[in-house]
């Protein structure tokens, strides 16, 4: 067990945190502080799909991210090398390419838009 001393609004709390093979319940001291909700971010529109995207290909995403801008559209047609989006990770920004020739059939992500690893980004078919 670890003990924490954490400051709050200028209100020390003690903390007791359990390891994960301890089996005491974690025990906080303190008096009940007011948390205040963020506001929620607006909804982004999706970006369009195409009605058969299961005929293409799927590009997944190679690392988690952002997707900072989207360089085609559906219906595009790419050529393998060609860029597709870019997608900031841990500061930097990286171009993701086409793998293969191919049309754009659908996008599953936008602008602005957090992705995980392996996460689909678009179909080519």
């Amino acid at each position: 067990m670890r003990i924490y001393k954490i400051k709050v609004n200028g209100k020390t709390y003690e903390v007791k945190v359990m390891g994960i093979t301890e089996t005491e319940p974690v025990e906080v001291k303190s008096e009940k502080v007011a948390v205040e909700k963020a506001p929620a971010a607006p909804a982004s529109t999706p970006a369009p799909v195409a009605s058969t995207p299961s005929e293409g290909k799927a590009v997944p995403a190679p690392m988690q991210g952002t997707i900072l801008d989207l360089k085609v559209k559906v219906g595009d047609a790419v050529k393998a090398g060609d860029t597709l989006l870019i997608l900031e990770a841990m500061k930097l920004e990286n171009e993701i390419k086409s793998p293969t020739d191919g049309k754009v059939l659908s996008i599953a992500v936008s602008k602005g838009q957090s992705v995980s690893m392996n996460e689909t980004l678009l179909i080519l078919g």
